[in-house]
């Protein structure tokens, strides 16, 4: 595309990881437009993703599950007025371009209320190719980290020297990181892990991370902090009762952002397919990750954040494993393989 726009808005709602790997995006569009207004607008609950970096102007925030409170409430009057403020404030920064980047209907229907005058939607589903003026495909033979996104920028012709995900947690969470290393006792080097996600057929075995941060205890004499959300809380506190060690329990004690600012004083990240794990990459930290049902990518870009993943005839099967429940995928990848691919990337020449 030869135009220069002036102001620019990204659509990326969710979910966590897909925002991280989005953010490669941030630093192209500065790079080859330094003049031009970046908006992104993302779901309320991912906006510290978003809110630190500097190379965005704004951050427009959907508050969906306000939105879906007011309308449990019946409050369709302030639910109304909310949303025609957002527009408008969307409308007001007159797009040149708009860039949906989730490709789904609620993703092109907000690209579509903004108001761009070129709407670009990448990989664009469920109807919402309708409302685009341009579509690009997001399938692509890379294996590498962030390979639709990169594929994207060069259809833009942008300059893709420095593309690379681009993840700030901020001073604030930077500060509350090192109050709570420093609550635990931790000052020297530790490693995190994030063995939560999204769906069953995507998580590691449960006794392999008890087992897991005994052996970096042992071997490595490091503490070791476990992150998470909310939801994951019972599950972790199973992780943590088999452990001989003091595995250290965060889950659900840290937003976003703070957990981005424990992950970054991190000597080592080790997880599965999830936010977090690619928020590790994101921010240059040595990281192990475990793939098996799903492999977003293989190639990370850096010899210390390896992919552990052996495909079998069903792999990847996504959402639709055919195992009965075995996981095997997953259940191939021992804790002595985990082990190996740590000791690779932290005693590297």
């Amino acid at each position: 595309m030869t135009d220069r726009p002036g102001s620019i808005l990204i659509v990326r709602l969710g979910a966590i990881g897909d925002i991280v790997f989005a953010s490669a995006l941030i630093p192209v569009l500065r790079q080859t437009f330094p003049q031009a207004r970046l908006v992104w607008l993302a779901d309320e609950a991912n906006q510290d993703l978003l809110i630190h970096n500097p190379r965005l102007d704004r951050v427009a925030i959907w508050p969906r599950a306000r939105w879906a409170r007011l309308r449990k409430e019946r409050h369709y009057g302030a639910l109304l007025e909310e949303f025609r403020n957002l527009v408008r404030s969307l409308r007001k920064e007159r797009f040149d371009w708009v860039l949906d980047l989730q490709g789904l209907l609620k993703s092109g229907v907000w690209a579509a209320l903004a108001g761009g005058k070129t709407r670009i939607g990448l990989g664009s589903r469920e109807g919402s190719q309708f409302l685009m003026t341009k579509r690009i495909d997001r399938r692509t033979e890379s294996n590498a980290i962030g390979n639709d996104y990169l594929k994207l920028a060069i259809e833009l012709g942008l300059d893709t020297e420095s593309f690379a995900m681009d993840f700030a947690p901020g001073d604030e969470a930077m500060a509350e990181a090192a109050k709570i290393l420093d609550s635990l006792g931790i000052t020297g080097p530790y490693a995190a892990i994030f063995p939560f996600t999204t769906r069953p057929q995507k998580h590691w075995i449960d006794g392999n991370w008890s087992t897991l941060a005994d052996e970096i205890s042992a071997r490595y004499g490091w503490p070791v902090v476990m992150l998470g959300g909310p939801g994951d809380t019972e599950r972790a506190e199973r992780i943590r009762s088999r452990c001989r060690s003091d595995l250290e329990n965060l889950t659900g004690r840290t937003g976003l952002a703070v957990s981005g600012a424990l992950i970054r004083r991190a000597g080592l990240g080790i997880g599965v397919d999830t936010g977090l794990t690619h928020m590790s990459i994101a921010l240059g930290r040595p990281t192990v990750a475990l793939f098996g049902s799903t492999a977003p990518y293989l190639e990370t870009g850096r010899e210390d954040a390896v992919v552990l993943y052996e495909a079998l005839p069903c792999s990847p099967c996504e959402r639709r494993p055919t195992c009965g429940g075995a996981f095997t995928c997953m259940a191939r990848l021992t804790v002595e393989k985990a082990l190996a691919a740590i000791d690779g990337i932290l005693h590297r020449p």
